[in-house]
C-alpha cells in the first residue's frame, strides 16, 4: 500500500493509505525509507477481521472517510526525495567512548543492538576486516528497506565486528549483504507479521576453509563461524534497514536469528551430487552465499529404507507438513515461487546414491509425492486466509492466471504438488555424517526469495 502511494505522490498525484491500528509504527518506519516522509497516512480504527459490520462501518464513516478526504484534497509536495534516509557512504565517526559495559549500555539505548552484549566496533577491529579482504572500504552495495539507507562495505564490517565475527568472515559477510540489497530477494517484507527469518546457505570449498560447522549439530549454535554470521545477518536488517520491533518489524510471533547452514562440500563431490553452488548457476570450484526467509521448519527423524522407494515419501511428507497457508502465496498471489528447501545429512545421500538415485531424480521424486488434495489446497487459500480474493478453485485460478497450470483439473480430491516444477525443489547436504536424519522448511516465495551471491576470498 505504502510503497504505490509513494509512487502515486511522487508522480504529483494525492493519495491516501488505509493503515489499520497496530501498523502505524511500521507506516512510519517505512515511508521516510520511500523518500516520502510525510506521505498520508489513513487510520482504519481497530482490526477489520475482528469487527462486525455495522462496527466497521461506523469507523468508517467517523474516522477512515473524513481522512480519505482530507488526504485527497490536498496537494503533495513539489518535489520529493528519491531516496529517503541514506547515510555517507564513509561514515567512519566515533560515536561513543567508554568501558566494555559502557559501550554496550550506549548501544542498547539507542537500539543498536539485539540485547545481547556487542563487540566494540573500534577503528582497529573495523580495519582488520579489511585485511582478510580486497573489498574498499567505501564500496556501496546497494540502498536498503525499509530504511532507505546505503548499505556498505565500511557498515557491513561494523555489525560483523559488533556480531563477534571473525575478520577473515568478511567475504561471507559481504555476499550475505548483497544478497540482501538485490531486490529478488525482497528484504523489504522483512518485517511482515508471519515474521520469517533469513537463511543463510554457505555452498563450496569456503565453509571449510573459513571454519563453518558442516556436519553435527548443523543449524545449532554453538560453532563462532555460523552463530555469528548468522547473529550479522539480524543486526544488519537492523541497523542499516531499519527493520526494528515497534517500527518496520511487525512480526506477530519471531523467529530468532537462525545460524548459517553450511553445506558439506566433500560429501557432495564424494557422491557425485551438484552442490548448491552449482544448483544456482555458479562453477563447480566457487563459494556462494543463498539467503532466503523461512517462517519454520522442522526435522524429519530417522528416516528408514534402503531404497528410494522407502525414503522418499518420508521425506515429501516431511515438505508437506511445513506447508499450508504459504500456499496462498505461492498458488493464488505469487504463482510459482514456492522453493522448499531439504536438508539432507549424508548417511541418506550415501543410501540414495547406492541405490541409483541422484540429485535431479531425487527432485522428481519429490515433486511426484510431495502432494495434497486440491480440496485442502483450495481450503487453505479460501476458508481459511482472506489474502486470495473469491474464494476460487484451484481451476478457477489457473485459468484466471493467478496459479501455475500444472494446478489444473477438476477433480476436488486429485493431488496436487506443493511446488508447480521439479526443480523448485532446493537440496541441501549438511549435518552428522553417521545419521538418517532430514530437516525441511516451507517456503512462500515472495517473503524472501532464495537469492545468491558469489563468496569472494581474497
Amino acid at each position: 500500500m505504502l510503497r504505490a502511494s509513494a509512487i502515486i505522490e511522487k508522480a504529483g498525484i494525492p493519495s491516501a493509505s488505509l493503515i489499520c491500528d497496530g501498523f502505524g509504527g511500521q507506516a512510519s518506519a517505512i515511508r521516510g525509507g520511500l523518500g516520502v516522509p510525510d506521505l498520508p497516512v489513513t487510520r482504519i480504527a481497530g482490526h477489520p477481521d475482528s469487527q462486525t459490520v455495522d462496527e466497521l462501518s461506523q469507523n468508517l464513516v467517523d474516522v477512515t472517510v473524513p481522512q480519505i478526504i482530507e488526504h485527497l484534497t490536498e496537494s503533495p509536495p513539489a518535489s520529493y526525495d528519491e531516496t529517503g534516509s541514506v547515510e555517507t557512504a564513509n561514515s567512519s565517526r566515533i560515536v561513543a567512548r567508554g568501558s566494555f559495559d559502557e559501550i554496550n549500555q550506549f548501544f542498547e539505548a539507542q537500539q543498536w543492538s539485539d540485547g545481547l552484549p556487542i563487540v566494540p566496533p573500534t577503528r582497529d577491529r573495523v580495519a582488520a576486516f579489511f585485511a582478510h579482504s580486497s573489498e574498499d572500504p567505501d564500496r556501496e552495495l546497494g540502498v536498503l528497506q525499509p530504511s532507505g539507507r546505503l548499505a556498505t562495505t565500511r557498515n557491513v564490517a561494523v555489525n560483523g565486528v559488533m556480531a563477534n565475527c571473525r575478520p577473515e568472515y568478511m567475504p561471507v559477510l559481504v555476499a550475505v549483504a548483497e544478497a540482501l540489497v538485490d531486490p529478488d530477494y525482497g528484504v523489504q517484507h522483512s518485517g511482515d507479521t508471519t515474521g520469517g527469518e533469513a537463511l543463510a546457505i554457505l555452498s563450496g570449498p569456503a565453509a571449510k576453509t573459513v571454519g563453518f560447522n558442516f556436519e553435527g549439530g548443523a543449524l545449532r549454535d554453538g560453532y563462532r563461524a555460523n552463530t555469528s554470521v548468522g547473529r550479522f545477518i539480524r543486526l544488519f536488517l537492523r541497523n542499516v534497514a531499519g527493520s526494528r520491533l515497534g517500527g518496520a518489524d511487525k512480526s506477530t510471533f519471531g523467529n530468532t536469528w537462525r545460524v548459517v547452514l553450511a553445506e558439506n562440500y566433500m560429501a557432495t563431490q564424494e557422491f557425485g551430487w551438484s552442490n548448491l553452488t552449482v544448483d544456482q548457476g555458479f562453477g563447480a570450484e566457487d563459494s556462494t552465499v543463498t539467503l532466503a526467509r523461512y517462517t519454520g521448519g522442522g526435522i524429519v527423524g530417522s528416516v528408514y529404507g534402503r531404497t528410494a522407494d522407502q525414503i522418499v515419501p518420508y521425506l515429501a511428507d516431511g515438505l508437506v507438513r511445513q506447508m499450508s497457508w504459504e500456499y496462498a502465496f505461492t498458488v493464488g498471489f505469487a504463482p510459482g515461487t514456492a522453493r522448499p528447501l531439504l536438508v539432507l545429512s549424508p548417511q541418506i545421500v550415501k543410501t540414495l546414491f547406492a541405490d541409483g538415485v541422484g540429485k535431479d531424480q531425487l527432485r522428481t521424486l519429490l515433486f511426484e509425492h510431495a502432494r495434497i488434495p486440491a480440496r485442502k489446497m483450495e481450503t487453505y487459500i479460501g476458508p481459511w486466509c482472506n489474502l486470495v480474493s473469491g474464494r476460487r478453485t484451484l481451476a478457477r485460478l489457473v485459468a484466471d492466471g493467478a496459479a501455475d497450470p500444472v494446478f489444473r483439473g477438476d477433480d476436488p480430491d486429485r493431488l496436487v504438488p506443493i511446488a508447480a516444477r521439479p526443480e523448485h525443489f532446493m537440496i541441501v547436504v549438511s549435518g552428522d555424517p553417521f545419521r538418517s536424519n532430514a530437516y525441511a522448511f516451507g517456503h512462500n516465495g515472495m517473503h524472501g526469495f532464495p537469492t545468491t551471491k558469489k563468496v569472494r576470498m581474497p
